[in-house]
């Protein structure tokens, strides 16, 4: 009796140290993901990259989720600018994003209505955009972006310089 005592605790620990093993062992992740976000260098025409970590998703995320919160982030990424200390064309302070969303191959981008305050005519217009556009349009399945300026369609900015009433592509620059 005693030795029976003995092997259904020795086999209960074994099965204890085994399911300890297996759920407190480190579990692979999926490959890590990151997303290039681009800005435009001070020479006005060259690209810049950066490379930012994604989290993974999540259980039950819906792809239609998981596009809305890349771009997002995409977007709030690209606003804020590259690091500290990269000379950049970048958006006037206090620039934020105020909301996004993705509707078929376009994302639409509030921002607020900070980024009119730029005074570097055509050269900031376009560079500050230009890094936005190509960092959204990096993302599989957005091809196009529409801003809208404290959630109204503008023409333009104060300045007039870029067309902001139909979505912006790669290819307008």
């Amino acid at each position: 009796m005693k030795t029976l005592r003995v092997l259904f605790a020795v086999v209960l620990f074994a099965i204890a140290v085994a399911a300890a093993w297996y759920f407190l062992r480190p579990h692979e992740a999926g490959p890590a993901q990151t997303l290039t976000v681009y800005y435009t260098k001070l020479d006005g025409t060259a690209l810049g990259t950066w490379d930012v970590s994604l989290r993974v998703a999540q259980p039950g995320e819906s792809a239609a989720e998981r596009l809305h919160d890349v771009a997002t982030y995409a977007a709030l990424q690209s606003v804020a600018g590259p690091p500290a200390g990269i000379s950049a064309v970048r958006f006037p302070t206090g620039t934020r994003v105020r909301d996004v969303s993705v509707n078929g191959g376009t994302a639409l981008v509030d921002l607020s209505g900070d980024v009119a305050s730029a005074n570097g005519g055509t050269f900031q217009e376009n560079g500050e955009f230009k890094g936005l556009v190509y960092t959204l349009t990096g993302i599989p399945s957005i091809n196009a972006v529409q801003i809208t300026i404290e959630g109204r369609t503008v023409e333009t900015l104060p300045g007039g310089h870029l067309e902001l009433d139909a979505p912006l592509r790669r290819s307008d620059w």
